[in-house]
């Protein structure tokens, strides 16, 4: 006898076979989502020293050393991950200092080290790392302490900024540089103006390949940025705001005078460029951090409008008005010489 299906039932089955696949999402060993594919090269998502050597003997301590640079490079590759139970059951039998550890990952992203007086880095016990870069992604992002910005009263509000734009609304760039957190970005007053901080960079191709692996991992397991917490988000929110900012070599020179990229070594101007020019085609959706900055932004641009006019008229012509001030001054000081030797001449 034929047991007819119920279609109500296989749909009830389906729906919660794929909830419980959602709710694992964050657990998951992924691959590279096709946003990603702009930057598969071996600069950013093949393994570099893995693909060219084999299981070494510890004996070859100096030769694990020499390569660290490429090994660092590879076991942060998305595609590397093994699930952190895993990792974990190795290191009873290898103890690992893992606040150490992580504490080192936490500082990577930039040159400047906090050398005295910082506080030990303290595990957090209720998060469960998915793997390494998980666990390592978290601790960079950290952790957001800022509300939602309040509605704009604005019938129209622009998700896109230009480093240019932002000069001329009277909004500087500047380096946070009390944080090594990426999710510390944000919109503050100053004055009657403001400034866009964000946490300052170290540009080279082993950092921006890290970069790209944690953003890879925000778009595999978060299935909507905007209804996600802001944390979920933050190096896509990071990168994209990051990659609007620049447009040629020039405004990637001007992020190293404001600090927001350090150093000397790394990625040349040139380099950084393309790099950021790549992060633009990239699906970054609309990451939550992302949102709320422009959204600052715009609620700044409302509240100042006639403050704004005024420095933009001086901004786009700075140039013709300090010529015609440098023109007057020659003036004044030749119609000073004159009335001197008028003068002298009338003794």
């Amino acid at each position: 006898m034929k047991i007819p299906i119920n279609p109500i039932h296989v749909s009830e089955d389906a729906a919660r076979e794929f909830k419980v696949d959602i709710d694992m999402m964050k657990m998951k060993i992924h691959m590279y989502p096709p946003s990603i594919q702009a930057f598969a090269d071996k600069f950013f998502t093949i393994p570099r020293w893995f693909r060219y050597h084999g299981p070494i003997n510890p004996s070859l301590r100096g030769f694990f050393d020499f390569n660290r640079k490429a090994i660092r490079h590879d076991i942060v590759l998305l595609e590397n991950q093994i699930p952190w139970s895993v990792v974990d059951a190795i290191t009873r039998f290898r103890p690992v200092d893992l606040e150490a550890f992580v504490a080192f990952w936490k500082q990577y992203l930039q040159d400047r080290k906090f050398l005295g007086g910082e506080k030990p880095l303290v595990l957090d016990a209720s998060f469960e790392p998915p793997h390494l870069l998980g666990l390592l992604r978290f601790y960079i992002v950290g952790k957001g302490n800022t509300k939602p910005p309040t509605q704009v009263k604005t019938n129209m509000i622009s998700f896109s900024v230009s480093a240019i734009e932002l000069a001329e609304n009277g909004i500087k760039l500047k380096a946070n540089e009390e944080t090594t957190e990426l999710i510390h970005m944000g919109v503050n007053k100053r004055g009657i103006f403001a400034e866009l901080s964000m946490a300052p960079l170290s540009l080279d191709d082993e950092r921006a390949s890290f970069l790209i692996n944690m953003a890879a991992l925000e778009l595999c397991t978060t299935s909507n940025f905007q209804e996600a917490e802001p944390e979920d988000s933050a190096v896509c929110s990071y990168l994209l705001l990051l990659s609007l900012l620049v447009h040629r070599e020039e405004e990637v020179q001007d992020l190293r005078t404001k600090h927001l990229l350090q150093g000397g070594a790394g990625l040349i101007n040139k380099d950084a460029l393309t790099f950021f020019t790549r992060l633009q085609s990239l699906s970054l959706r609309g990451s939550n951090c992302y949102v709320r900055i422009m959204m600052e932004i715009e609620k700044y641009k409302v509240k100042r409008r006639m403050q704004i006019k005024v420095h933009a008229f001086f901004y786009k012509n700075k140039r013709t008005i300090f010529a015609i001030f440098s023109v007057v001054g020659v003036l004044v000081s030749i119609l000073g010489t004159l009335m001197s030797l008028k003068k002298r001449s009338m003794v």
